[in-house]
This record gives structure tokens, sequence and C-alpha cells, in this order.
């Protein structure tokens, strides 16, 4: 093995140990609770009686559109950077 290819080698093996997510903790947090107004709007469709309720054809659709609003989101959410 030449030197030129094991000084690569460890150049890359140490950008390994400082790995940088592409999403910060608030990003998974506000897709968690995306998820989570999704599944509401899901569950407050439910139901065999009354198809034609208000809350079937009007609030659940709107709480839908707007888990996946948040979920769009927190994807392009981009955390400000805290000085150290």
């Amino acid at each position: 093995m030449s030197k030129k290819t094991s000084s690569t080698i460890k150049k890359r093996g140490s950008s390994s140990s400082n790995l940088d997510f592409v999403f910060k903790k608030q990003n998974y947090l506000l897709l968690l609770l995306a998820i989570a107004v999704v599944i509401i709007g899901f569950l407050l469709m439910l139901g065999r009686e009354d198809i034609y309720s208000f809350t079937k054809i009007t609030i659940a659709p709107f709480v839908i559109v707007l888990g996946f609003g948040i979920g769009f989101y927190a994807i392009l959410y981009k955390p400000k950077k805290t000085s150290k």
C-alpha cells in the first residue's frame, strides 16, 4: 500500500467519527408530532354510523392536512446554530 492511499484511509476514518446527522432533535420531535396529528385525523374518521357527520367530512380531513403540513415544515426546518 502506498503512502498516499494510507493517508487517504486515515482521513476517511477520522471523518467518520464526527458524523453529523441531517436532522436535529427538533426536526424529529416535529416529525413525531406530525405523525400523531395525522393518526388523530384518521381516528376522527373512524366509525360506521352517520357517515356524513361534520367531524368526518370537515374536521378530520383538515386535521390530516394539518399533520402533513407539520411534517413538511419538520423536514424543511433548519434549527439555529448555538454558539459554543
